[in-house]
Formats: structure tokens, C-alpha cells, sequence
């Protein structure tokens, strides 16, 4: 009987042994699903995405000295635009590009060849681009700074300033190269009959006009008021102390220079302006004066402002007389 009494003790121990395993594994089990967190998701970032190379511009093509950018011929885009050239008559983009390549050896030559530009000109013509771009497109000076990705209307000036002026010497230079060629009409024919007949271009009905253009003079009493009244302006100058900057932006015809009080930087080796306009300045010492001069533009008086070296800093006022009424009729 003893020995019955240590085996049920045996399994007593046995059976609480077990039981106690049983609830500490639940124990172990329920704590761990108390304290198991959320793994937080992976999130995969691309390198790359910051690294991605952006096209601000591409080179189209280099001719000499010149540089020939994609951007340029969207430039030539809206210059034609601004010209006011419909939609239609537009070039395609390959063409522009070869008027460009073509006129950039033109540019080119004229350098080489010393072909200058007249300046009062070219502004006139921005001054007319600028108008005609915001009629056609009713918008506004920021709008058209925005569209040609400019901060400042002088900024845009400029830029213009060199695209009509590479035309101009392009013209030019275009014209020189052809003046002293003469084609014959026979040649012409022979040309023309050598074209395959499909493709010959076809023309519209065309009609020839003539228009008579009589230009009114100007009296001489309107261009002795112009001449008086720019005396009056260079007296006022010298003699009481008033700005020559704030005169030309108050009271001068050049639309171009007006709002930098008449400013130009001319150079000697790089003559811009009209001769007479040049001689005028050329002749000149710092801070002086010229007595009023006529050039084709009107009368203008030039302020020497600065020398620096082969460059000439000058604020000019131009003034123009005007057609009276008489002088139309007369016409």
C-alpha cells in the first residue's frame, strides 16, 4: 500500500505540473498578442525622382561666331506674330530654322563687310512690334513680358533690339550680295519650264495698283517753334540746373529712349545712329550741350554725358514739327 500512495502522489505532481504549463503558455500567448505592433509600412522613394534632368534650351546650330538656340526660332515665332502675320502664312518650324541658318551667314558677312544699322530706326520698329502684339492679342505689357520670359520692357527691348537687327544686317547684306546680278527674262523662262508642271506654284488672281503719295510739308514757322523750344530746353539746363534726363522723358518724340531719359551708348569703331546724329556727339565734351540739329527723324540736342574710351554715353531730345492742317489741304 505504501508504494500505491507514491505513485498517486507521482501523477498529482504530474497532472499540476502540466496544468501549470497549459496556463502559462496562454499566458505567454495572451501577452503577446497585448504587445504586438503594427510593422509600419515601407515607403520606397525613387532617387531618381529629384535627379530628373530638365531641357531648359538645346544648340540648333552654330554658324561662325552665332549660336543658333531652339529658342530662337520660337522668338522668330512670335516676331512674325507681333509682325502681324496670320496663322496660316506661318512657316513650318523646319523652314524658320533654314531662314535662320541662311540669315546668320548673312549677319556674319555684313560684320566682316562693316554694314551698320540705323538705331532710331530699329527702336521705331520695336516700338510698332510691341503695339501691333498687344492689339492683336488684347493683352497686356506683364502678359507679353511673361509669354517672352522677361522681367523688364527693357529687357525685351533689347532682345528685340538684336533679332531686328540681325534681319536688318541680314537684309542688307542680302542685297549687296545680289545688286550687281542681272537675270534675263529667258533665263527666267528656262527656269521656269525646267520646274515638272505638278509641281509649279500656282498664283491667284493678282491685281496690279498704283497710288499717288503726297507728303505735306512741313512750314518753316513749325520748325522754328521746334528749334525755339529745344533752346529753351538746353538754356534751361545750363543756366538754372534743371535735368536734361527729366526734360527728354517729360517732353521727347523718341518713344524708344523716353523712359531712359534719351539714353544711348554709341562707339566710334560701331556707328549706329545717323551721321549727322554722330558727328553731332562725336564732336562734343563731357557735360556739354549741342545747339539743336536736324536730322531725318526731326531736330534733336544732344547731352554728352560720358566718355569711355571708344564709348560715348549721350541723352538726346528729340522733337518733330508738325503737319498743320493747312499744309494737308495743301498737299
Amino acid at each position: 500500500m505504501q508504494l500505491k500512495t507514491i505513485n498517486l502522489k507521482f501523477t498529482t505532481n504530474i497532472k499540476l505540473t502540466l496544468t501549470l504549463l497549459t496556463l502559462f503558455s496562454f499566458t505567454v500567448a495572451h501577452a503577446q498578442e497585448i504587445i504586438e505592433d503594427k510593422v509600419p509600412e515601407s515607403k520606397v522613394i525613387d532617387s531618381t525622382a529629384s535627379n530628373q534632368r530638365i531641357k531648359v534650351d538645346g544648340v540648333a546650330a552654330v554658324v561662325g561666331d552665332y549660336i543658333i538656340l531652339d529658342s530662337d526660332i520660337d522668338k522668330e515665332f512670335l516676331q512674325l506674330k507681333a509682325r502681324g502675320v496670320s496663322q496660316a502664312d506661318l512657316p513650318t518650324r523646319c523652314q524658320l530654322f533654314g531662314k535662320l541658318l541662311e540669315d546668320k551667314l548673312y549677319v556674319h558677312s555684313a560684320i566682316q563687310d562693316s554694314i551698320t544699322v540705323n538705331e532710331l530706326e530699329l527702336r521705331s520698329n520695336i516700338d510698332q512690334q510691341i503695339s501691333t502684339f498687344l492689339e492683336q492679342t488684347h493683352g497686356s505689357m506683364d502678359e507679353l513680358l511673361k509669354f517672352y520670359g522677361k522681367d523688364t520692357e527693357q529687357a525685351l527691348r533689347d532682345e528685340m533690339y538684336e533679332i531686328n537687327k540681325n534681319q536688318k544686317l541680314a537684309m542688307d547684306m542680302q542685297r549687296k550680295i545680289v545688286e550687281d546680278i542681272e537675270v534675263t527674262p529667258e533665263e527666267v523662262r528656262q527656269y521656269f519650264n525646267s520646274i515638272p508642271k505638278d509641281e509649279r506654284p500656282v498664283f491667284g488672281t493678282e491685281l496690279k495698283v498704283a497710288q499717288i503719295v503726297v507728303i505735306p510739308k512741313v512750314s518753316e514757322e513749325e520748325k522754328q517753334k521746334v528749334i525755339n523750344k529745344l533752346k529753351e530746353y538746353r538754356a534751361d539746363v545750363l543756366e538754372n540746373g534743371a535735368s536734361f534726363t527729366s526734360k527728354a522723358v517729360l517732353y521727347s518724340d523718341d518713344i524708344a529712349s523716353r523712359k531712359t531719359g534719351g539714353l544711348y551708348t554709341l562707339n566710334r569703331n560701331r556707328p549706329q545712329m545717323v551721321k549727322e546724329f554722330r558727328d553731332v556727339a562725336f564732336s562734343l565734351q563731357e557735360g556739354e550741350i549741342s545747339e539743336p540739329f536736324e536730322t531725318e527723324f526731326g531736330y534733336h540736342i544732344i547731352y554728352l554725358e560720358k566718355i569711355r574710351g571708344q564709348e560715348y554715353d549721350v541723352r538726346h531730345i528729340l522733337l518733330r514739327p508738325k503737319v498743320t492742317d493747312e499744309a494737308i489741304k495743301e498737299a
